[in-house]
């Protein structure tokens, strides 16, 4: 039996160095598909109780690697070690068998079932030979989460359980599997600040334990509170590994880009607002709990940032604007004139457009093609005699894809196979090319890569600078103030407070003005 490799890794808290066994090691891994190679040659290792960070692009490769180790793809060639002994990671039941488990971004949960249920979906107990227990999917359940320290009640539908919950639910099902190594993608993309510090705390147990995370995120600060080592992939190619105690974020930064990204996230004075033509007012908008008395103006040329916990109204306030929930009372003016909103089709005709906070599920159709999905709300533009006339819309969905520098192959690919980031340049391109007077951002720059992220956020302060009124939403403090020119606090529904942005001395001060200290 040949032994494990052992590695050199400096530990997160102490820095010190110490010699551990090499629980993953991945050599050479390449893969293309239809000729498009996305793997060169990448080695990756991974050792018992590492949190090993993998950063990148979108698209960089860092998924199609972890699907070579998951089973989901085949490696063309290269090798993997697991405890050193070499083997073959055909599907998902061989890594299962590896003792490798996957926590996915989006969850590979039935919300139907009880927590029980799907901590054992597909590995359901037996009993007499043939019947599925669900007393002893339960009493194990109850004893995973036990063990990681959580309280959950196992019987309990999984609807009726808070994202938080879902996600300890998918960590929990592959602990049920034996694993011994967890690859865990953005596991706090969809959670709240006190649920991600949560999550932090369990992984830090998990790692006393010995468990091995491979931990996939953009999120520096997280990166550096949690893991020993990263590695950074570039187009399809290995471009470091460290111990995060010897590499600075700026150097992460630039081996995920291959450049250096100087002031994107520092505020840039803009021109005031004062003396500018109001282009939406909203007075005193109500909105089923979430939308209480809601009083505010955006002016031409401005971005008014959207301040808040999970819960304080600020998506709610975009979808009613939006005409997806219904206004209970209070009064909308565009470019000085009252409107009516009722639904989403009258908003676009009165000028608005919205980015969803999720871009999977509310922004896109996945099956459908880039162009398709691009041409959703432009079909009026792209008809000829009452009929649509393909040229134009070709025409149109290039000039688009142009634009936004759109990364894709062929516009006719299905929208899902991109990457997180150029899907969300394809729901704001397409909504861009409405012309809107007001763009509403919820969440734009969520699981996207730094790359992305920077030009997201120039992208937004042209979109001001070209005349537009933005209303920008966002759960990352320095994004919220580097771009807006206004902070708007919502609490419970309220706005408590209205901040010019010259006179947010910090990130430190917005933060304790959204909680009410």
């Amino acid at each position: 039996m040949t032994g494990a490799a052992t590695a050199d890794v400096t530990g997160a808290a102490t820095g010190t160095t110490v010699s551990a066994e090499q629980v993953v090691e991945m050599s050479g891994i390449s893969k293309a598909f239809s000729g498009i190679v996305v793997l060169k040659n990448v080695d990756f290792s991974l050792v018992k109780g590492e949190v090993h960070a993998l950063a990148g692009e979108n698209g960089a490769g860092k998924s199609t690697l972890m699907k070579i180790l998951q089973g989901v793809y085949t490696a063309d060639s290269g090798e993997i070690r697991v405890d050193g002994i070499p083997v073959k990671i055909t599907d998902t039941f061989a890594a299962r068998a590896a003792g490798i488990g996957m926590v996915f971004q989006e969850f590979s949960l039935i919300s139907t079932l009880t927590v029980a249920q799907n901590v054992f979906l597909t590995a359901e107990p037996i009993e007499r030979g043939f019947l599925i227990s669900d007393r002893v999917a339960r009493e194990r359940t109850a004893a995973i989460f036990a063990d990681m320290g959580v309280e959950v009640d196992p019987a309990a539908p999984l609807a009726n359980l808070s994202t938080a919950y879902w996600q300890l639910t998918e960590i929990a099902k592959a602990l049920a599997q034996n694993a011994k190594v967890l690859i865990m993608d953005e596991p706090t993309a969809s959670l709240a600040k006190h649920e991600a510090e949560a999550l932090f705390e369990l992984i830090g147990r998990l790692k006393a334990r010995g468990i091995s995370i491979i931990y996939i995120s953009h999120r520096m600060d997280e990166i550096y509170r949690i893991a020993d080592r990263i590695t950074v992939l570039r187009d399809g190619a290995h471009v470091l590994t460290s111990a995060l105690s010897s590499i600075t974020p700026a150097e992460i930064v630039e081996g995920i880009v291959g450049r250096k990204i100087d002031g994107q996230l520092e505020w840039r004075e803009r021109a005031a607002s004062a003396g500018r033509v109001p282009v939406l007012e909203a007075t005193g908008l109500t909105s089923g709990a979430r939308v209480r008395d809601v009083s505010f103006t955006l002016c031409e040329g401005e971005i008014i940032g959207l301040a808040g916990l999970m819960g304080s109204g600020r998506t709610e306030l975009v979808r009613a604007l939006f005409g997806i929930d219904a206004l209970s009372s209070g009064s909308v003016k565009i470019g000085g004139k009252p409107v009516t909103i009722r639904s989403t089709k009258q908003a676009m005709a009165r000028g608005l457009a919205l980015i969803p906070e999720d871009r999977r599920s509310q922004g896109l159709v996945l099956e459908h093609s880039v162009r398709d999905n691009l041409m959703l709300p432009l079909l009026d533009r792209t008809t000829s005699g009452g009929f649509l006339n393909a040229q134009k819309i070709v025409s149109l969905a290039q000039t688009l894809i142009s634009k936004f520098s759109i990364k894709v192959s062929n516009p006719t690919m299905a929208v899902g196979k991109l990457s997180g980031g150029n899907q969300q340049k394809v729901v704001i391109a397409k909504w861009l090319g409405t012309e809107p007077k007001v763009l509403m951002m919820d969440e734009p720059t969520a699981g996207v890569d730094i790359g992305t992220k920077s030009e997201i956020l120039d992208m937004v302060r042209a979109i001001a600078d070209d005349g537009k009124g933005v209303l920008f939403i966002s759960s990352e403090l320095p994004e919220l103030l580097a771009v807006s020119d206004r902070i708007l606090v919502l609490r419970n529904g309220e706005v408590v407070k209205n901040m010019v942005r010259s006179e947010i001395p910090n990130e430190e001060y917005l933060q304790l003005a959204i909680q009410g200290a």
